[in-house]
């Protein structure tokens, strides 16, 4: 079967509408297009119906209360909340955070603003498999810390923390624990109780669903969690975050959250297998290529890979005709190597040379079979071209070499 160009394989920065999403969000463009906040009439009482059961939907898959789900315009937004509304509310009783190195960067700016404005934050370091370990956490605790937050999975290497084991050890310091869910969420198993989260970012359009929609789960009970809201005005989602509810979203949201709960392990395994192909496949065929990321622990669909004497901007146009990225989305347009690799230990070329490959729901075997040919054909012609391939080829250590400067 042909292969239709271009592939789509950058599934972490966003993912297409699942026809299935789409179709349960229609009507609430046209028929169905009350406020859900107006409460005197029946296109508001409609409106909140889908409201309500997106909420239930959301809720469901992450063993949540559906009243601690607060809908916001996205990840990024829910990120600001959590950290700015618990560092307002709690500030009384401590000014210390900690998070880590690889945190997106909706956190990581969140946490640069809130020094500014007085706040001490520890940022955690990470293993070279990009883990955060559960001890660190604890020895980085003080009786001034009022929150973690450490993310669920990476969005560059697709590492999974340890969330369940950084959760007992906030929830036993008296500690509250954030954790940006995005990418993990509705990829593989969440659940806050058993993971002791007290706060969780997630999105919709990492799951198959529509984008400017998020939602920020916040504990109700033990512990009751509190939050100074960042957007004033019409007192929406109990105070904590006003303003007029995006109810196609939060259906369409919604639906992709049933979805995922429904086909969440199936597609786990099709994905797995999927990425290992690849790597395999890759791997098999080109010498001094290294996985980023943990081996095992890792999201189902994420391949990180750096080739040795090969620039990444080279290697992504030589593979121009698949959607890939050479890191976060968010910072793809940075000519600095990234943040993330480097806090792994991966030095400036090979962090330089990564590519992301982001396999999802709507991705075929031919398409994998294809973008691994089309990866060691690349990667392959570029090497034939590099000077410093040649050299190691006949066996000279690069390292050693004294270059000559003008």
């Amino acid at each position: 079967m042909a292969v239709k160009l271009p592939i789509y394989m950058d599934n972490h920065a966003t993912t297409p509408l699942d026809p299935r999403v789409l179709e349960a969000m229609l009507p609430y463009f046209n028929a169905t297009f009350g406020n859900a906040a107006s409460r005197s009439h029946s296109f508001g009482w409609d409106a909140e119906q889908g409201v309500d059961r997106g909420r239930e939907q959301i809720a469901r898959l992450m063993n949540a209360d559906p009243k601690e789900i607060v809908f916001t315009s996205g990840a990024t937004e829910s990120d600001n909340l959590a950290l700015k509304g618990v560092a307002e509310m709690y500030r009384e009783k401590g000014d210390h955070i900690i998070t880590s190195v690889v945190e997106h960067k909706a956190i990581l700016d969140s946490c640069k603003r809130l020094e500014k404005w007085g706040f001490h934050v520890t940022y955690l370091p990470v293993d070279d498999t990009g883990m955060v370990r559960p001890e660190s956490v604890a020895e980085a605790i003080t009786d001034k810390t009022i929150l973690c937050s450490i993310m669920f999975a990476n969005n560059e290497i697709g590492t999974i923390n340890p969330i369940a084991e950084i959760g007992a050890v906030c929830r036993s310091k008296g500690v509250l624990f954030h954790c940006d869910a995005v990418q993990g969420f509705g990829k593989v198993p969440f659940d806050v109780q058993a993971m002791n989260v007290d706060l969780a970012s997630v999105t919709a359009h990492k799951i198959y669903g529509p984008k400017g929609i998020g939602a920020l789960y916040v504990r109700r009970r033990n512990p009751r969690v509190r939050l100074g809201a960042q957007i004033d005005g019409g007192g929406h989602e109990r105070g904590m975050r006003s303003g007029t509810l995006n109810v196609p979203g939060i259906v369409g949201f919604g639906m992709a959250c049933e979805i995922a709960r429904l086909e969440m392990d199936e597609e786990a395994k099709r994905l797995t297998y999927f990425r290992n192909k690849m790597r395999d496949g890759i791997a098999g065929q080109l010498e001094e290529t290294y996985l980023n990321g943990h081996p095992t622990q890792r999201l189902p669909g994420n391949l990180n890979l750096s080739y040795a004497y090969v620039e990444g901007e080279s290697l992504l146009m030589g593979l121009k005709d698949i959607a890939l990225s050479s890191g976060s989305a968010c910072t793809s347009a940075s000519l600095e190597p990234s943040y993330v690799l480097k806090a792994l230990g991966v030095g400036d070329d090979l962090a330089h040379s990564s590519i992301r490959y982001g396999l999802g729901r709507f991705n075929t075997e031919e398409e994998v079979d294809f973008a691994i040919q089309l990866t060691v054909d690349t990667v392959n012609r570029l090497r034939e071209m590099s000077p410093l391939y040649e050299l190691a080829k006949e066996g000279v250590d690069l390292k050693t070499v004294q270059w000559a400067h003008d």
